[in-house]
């Protein structure tokens, strides 16, 4: 594939390149595309991406519908079919500014304005439209070849929320229609996993704009899941000496002072209310309420390690853009848990959260991670606690115990907490991109802060060092993960709704209550059918709304004989089981957990 520099140089596109230049240039297509159907158009940023490509475009007061979109993406197939060539030119500032005042074009006139004096200022042409861009770009319209505009957002020109909202038009551009054939399916796929799909159809949980975007409301189904989840870890934490605390929801603005929250993660705090002549603010961590619950009394190096854990509720202001069901929210719940320790208890520690990570992991039959070590930017001075001294002993620290326990892991750069390095451990989903699940934080900043302090072996003060760690993540998070990786086919212990009764009819009704009120004695969770519904469709609604485990077929040989058809979710068999039997059985899984 040829690719013209904005130079004028064409030479063949090398081969890691060609997804980029091709997503770049369809962004270019789909523009004239606009252009052609909104003349009013006026279009900001239209770069290529990771994924795809966008174009910001200002509409006026114009909502594109799916039509528009549709409508869009067959203009586009006209221009690649007419195979218009796309040709670079370069013109003095003078030039440039006026060529984009006389199209109209405000937006590509400011960008010249904020360029260095001394920049290029390049343009490409196809047909009738003229973008300013650094391209690379292809030759000749007609080497895309597989394309598809897939949705539509708002954006704020340069990403700030004091301009104008945008529309963002997204879409995706591959170098072979097989390529893009795999990528449908995959987002087919993803759409089938999607947990907030799934959420709906399984009543677990709703969002209403009235009470908040990204404030999600657990049902009594999905709060099921919930429950069985937080009792899960916290009985994990309790055996390994972990000590439960809670904390309120909100805490003074000079809280986040202190620990410097305030100045460094502001952006993403819910503003501050006034009360009394006292700030507060709802709370987006712990770590400052644990704190102080360890300054509450004085402490032996005997006490240590302290390990605080908490199911705690924190709030963060997401932008409404990366909002997505219970996966990212304004409101979660962290399983959040800081330990107090001594310098020699870190590798210890450290060994033994990374024990209870694998040991979950293990549990709910996760095997698709990584380990990354996360470290600060020394040049970014904004973002992180500046000391020099502070980070090179935290990092080598963290680094040495990851080492020692012979855990693989990759460094990334500018990923650290603000006051310290950390451990994430990244699960790759069935679809989509990999996210941190887990994470392990090395502190040796906000103890000082507090002037946390406990007493050594030589009656001599000393400040603890500080594991920030949440296994599960959020509850949140973590339940949205699990949906999605088993379409809402939760394992025995975790189902909402773990044994569907269905009578096959009312003669059979009589036994089905009687043996619901079995099941429901045992401690499992039951529901009887008592609709007057024909077999089949109590059958289906069982298997692919309710997704329960178990269905239990009671007709007139069930009823007679004293025992009960089971047909199974996963396997779709259905085998005759004495009552008893079965219940021993379901209370078995429960018990073990099982997760297959």
């Amino acid at each position: 594939m040829k690719i013209v520099y904005r130079d004028g140089n064409v030479t063949e596109c090398p081969e890691e390149e060609v997804t980029h230049v091709l997503r770049h240039s369809a962004a270019h297509i789909m523009a004239q595309a606009i252009q052609h159907l909104f003349p009013e158009a006026d279009f900001g940023y239209g770069p290529a991406t990771e994924r795809g490509f966008y174009y910001d475009v200002d509409l006026g007061d114009r909502k594109l519908t799916d039509e528009d979109l549709a409508a869009i993406e067959q203009e586009m197939k006209k221009i690649v079919k007419a195979n218009l060539p796309i040709k670079p030119f370069i013109l003095p500032r003078d030039e440039a500014v006026k060529l984009m005042h006389e199209r109209g074009a405000k937006y590509k006139e400011e960008h010249i304005g904020d360029l260095p004096e001394d920049a290029v200022i390049s343009f490409y042409q196809q047909g009738d439209y003229i973008d300013m861009c650094v391209g690379p770009h292809i030759t000749y319209t007609k080497a895309l070849k597989a394309f598809k505009i897939t949705q539509q957002s708002g954006a704020y020109w340069k990403n700030d929320s004091k301009n104008k909202m945008l529309t963002r038009i997204n879409g995706v551009a591959f170098a072979t229609q097989e390529e893009l054939e795999a990528y449908e399916k995959q987002q087919e796929e993803a759409r089938a996993r999607d947990h907030r799909k799934i959420g709906r159809e399984m009543s677990l949980f709703m969002t209403d704009d009235l009470i908040g975007k990204g404030l999600p409301m657990f049902l009594p189904k999905g709060y099921t899941v919930w429950q069985e989840l937080e009792n899960y870890i916290k009985e994990k934490e309790r055996k390994l000496g972990y000590q439960h605390v809670m904390t309120p929801c909100v805490g003074t603005v000079a809280l986040y002072q202190t620990s410097g929250h305030w100045a460094h993660y502001k952006a993403n705090m819910f503003p501050a209310m006034e009360v009394e002549g006292e700030s507060f603010v709802l709370r987006p961590m712990n770590c400052p309420h644990h704190m102080m619950i360890y300054a509450n009394k004085p402490h032996s190096y005997r006490e240590l390690p302290i390990r605080i854990g908490e199911i705690a509720h924190d709030f963060r202001f997401e932008s409404s853009g990366t909002l997505k069901g219970i996966e990212r929210g304004r409101h979660f719940c962290q399983n959040d848990a800081h330990l107090f320790v001594t310098p020699d208890q870190i590798k210890d520690e450290v060994s033994r959260v990374v024990d209870l990570i694998f040991d979950v992991y293990k549990d709910f039959g996760i095997t698709n991670y990584r380990c990354v070590l996360s470290l600060r930017d020394p040049a970014d001075t904004e973002k992180y606690h500046p000391d020099d001294e502070m980070w090179n002993k935290a990092e080598s620290a963290l680094r040495e115990v990851l080492t020692a326990l012979k855990i693989d892991f990759t460094e990334e750069i500018g990923e650290a907490a603000f006051y310290g390095p950390k451990l994430d451990v990244n699960v790759q989903p069935a679809v989509g991109a990999e996210y941190t699940l887990s994470t392990c934080q090395l502190d040796f900043c906000l103890p000082a802060k507090f002037d946390l302090k406990y007493v050594d072996s030589e009656s001599n003060e000393q400040t603890p060092v500080v594991l920030h760690r949440a296994i599960l993540g959020s509850l949140d998070r973590f339940m949205a993960y699990i949906i999605e990786e088993t379409k809402g086919k939760f394992p025995v212990w975790l189902a909402p709704l773990q044994v569907k009764v269905l009578p096959v009819s009312e003669k059979t009704l009589d036994y089905a209550k009687t043996v619901y009120e079995a099941l429901d004695n045992a401690g499992i969770r039951a529901q009887l059918d008592e609709r007057n519904e024909k077999i089949g469709y109590k059958i289906r609604e069982a298997q692919q709304v309710d997704r329960a485990p178990y269905m239990l077929i009671l007709g007139a040989k069930e009823a007679e004989e004293g025992n009960i058809s089971v047909r199974n979710r996963d396997t779709g068999e259905t085998e005759t089981l004495q009552l008893d039997a079965f219940i021993q059985k379901v209370k078995e899984e429960i018990a073990t957990r099982a997760h297959a």
